[in-house]
């Protein structure tokens, strides 16, 4: 896709969201205005003007995409969401649910009764059922359940077992499978009688009569090879295979790798179970992203835009309470020298510049190891010589950017030994942001928890205060 076509669709979007924006407010305004004044059929008139409204509200959501619908959903204050909510045809349902966040999923599941909820799941596969199924009452998805055949159902069991970051969860059922030693005429003959292929399928599945799975015939290479010719002459040996156990940031860098639009997914006795396809893994990688920016900024989970104000006082607390204790420590460290800042103002103005640079220094070097550690580059073999170089960076930035504030300071206050001061400063506080961004993620990561879950809350209080301990206790020992 083309920027130009990139950025169309986003203004398309957003027009959308605009109009509809704009015929609710249209909508609740004629419906005020027709209530206020006292006319005959006053009843009839407002039920003729409330139907119309909402037919254009209607229409205007019939045309557009799940995708677009559920982003217009988040983009709404709870109030509005909801009526548009009831706006969506109901053999909508189970699509749009899949492509809203959780939180908003959270809240439009609380709007429907059983047999909505049932209908919803009644138009998605298996696999999809699975994604829906946490945010489901437990009555419903037995529910569900019953009215399964019985190959979805094992189908949806197997989906259910898998954690989130496991290929398992992110496997689609619905293959293409043939047989080898058939040929390609019969194979398009096959494809015809099909009422449509399932999405993304650049290549079909060649298995035996065991599902044991030989090898992949990718669809180009059906189409401009010789009928006659049989699968097994044209087929692919040579293939990607996951097992449902791998893990899912794995297979999302394979399908990076190798630019593969599907891929097969096996058991342990090799023989086909499913399928995994780019929009599974660029809906993980948009979660992963999204989780870890919340992780980075304290949050502990998504959170509605318009959630309800004590939700989301819940879930910001946390790393604001860490990050209140640890500028109750930075102020303590403070008041240690303030016959020291007494004796030398100066000290109360440059201190901020040490803090300030080491906490930035911290999160760069965080941001790479995060990096790292999830493109799966960072091990026990590599981790001390990434440790040193990063210890050597910050070595050279604080020499290098000592110096800049040194002279800084020397040039303000006319003191020498002032500049010095900060140069020296600026190059622990720089090793000690160094060490931290590199131990904290560490440490975390052999915890089991999110390498990024706090790391830039914890480093700048970290190198805040020891920032402020390291400058005025230097100060302290050789100016005061």
């Amino acid at each position: 896709m083309t920027k130009a076509n990139t950025l169309r669709e986003t203004e398309d979007l957003q027009e959308n969201l605009r109009r509809l924006t704009h015929l609710l407010h249209k909508h609740k305004l004629v419906e005020d205005l027709v209530h206020t004044q006292q006319m005959p059929r006053q009843e009839l008139v407002e039920a003729l003007v409330h139907k119309q409204n909402l037919a254009e509200l209607q229409n205007l959501l019939d045309r557009l995409h799940p995708a677009d619908v559920a982003y217009i959903l988040e983009a709404m204050p709870l109030g509005d969401r909801l009526m548009i909510w009831e706006l969506v045809k109901a053999e909508r349902d189970g699509e749009i649910l899949l492509e809203v966040s959780d939180a908003v999923r959270e809240t439009l599941i609380a709007t429907m009764d059983s047999d909505e909820m049932l209908a919803a799941t009644g138009q998605l596969d298996a696999d999809e059922i699975a994604d829906l199924a946490p945010d489901l009452p437990r009555d419903v998805m037995e529910d569900v359940f019953r009215s399964l055949p019985m190959e979805e159902r094992e189908q949806l069991r197997a989906a259910m077992s898998y954690p989130e970051d496991a290929v398992g969860a992110l496997m689609d059922f619905d293959v293409v499978t043939i047989r080898e030693d058939v040929t390609l005429e019969v194979v398009l003959r096959y494809l015809r009688r099909l009422d449509e292929l399932p999405d993304h399928t650049d290549q079909l599945f060649v298995v035996d009569r065991n599902e044991h799975l030989k090898g992949v015939l990718p669809v180009n290479r059906l189409l401009v090879s010789d009928p006659d010719a049989t699968v097994g002459s044209v087929m692919a040996k040579e293939m990607v295979k996951l097992h449902p156990k791998d893990n899912a940031h794995q297979a999302a860098q394979a399908f990076e790798r190798y630019d593969l639009v599907s891929t097969s997914v096996v058991n342990a006795q090799d023989k086909l179970v499913g399928r995994v396809t780019v929009d599974a893994v660029m809906d993980f990688i948009r979660a992963q992203a999204e989780s870890e920016a919340l992780n980075v900024a304290g949050l502990r989970e998504e959170e509605d835009l318009f959630a309800p104000v004590w939700k989301s006082v819940k879930n910001r607390w946390t790393w604001l309470a860490v990050n209140l204790i640890t500028a109750f420590i930075a102020s303590r460290v403070i008041g240690v020298f303030e016959d020291s800042i007494e004796k030398l103002v100066a000290l109360a103005a440059l201190m901020p510049i040490i803090a300030g640079i080491g906490g930035n220094s911290g999160n760069q070097t965080i941001t790479m190891i995060v990096r790292a550690l999830a493109l799966g580059q960072l091990h026990p073999g590599n981790a001390r010589k990434l440790f040193a170089k990063e210890i050597s960076v910050s070595a050279v930035n604080g020499l290098v950017w000592g110096s800049v504030v040194g002279l800084f300071a020397f040039f303000i206050y006319g003191n020498a030994s002032l500049g010095v001061v900060m140069t020296l400063a600026m190059m622990l506080n720089l090793l000690l942001a160094a060490s931290l961004g590199v131990v904290i993620p560490l440490t975390l990561t052999k915890l089991g928890r999110d390498p990024a879950a706090g790391s830039s809350v914890m480093i700048t209080a970290v190198t805040d205060s020891g920032g402020f301990f390291i400058f005025l206790g230097l100060a302290t020992l050789f100016l005061i």
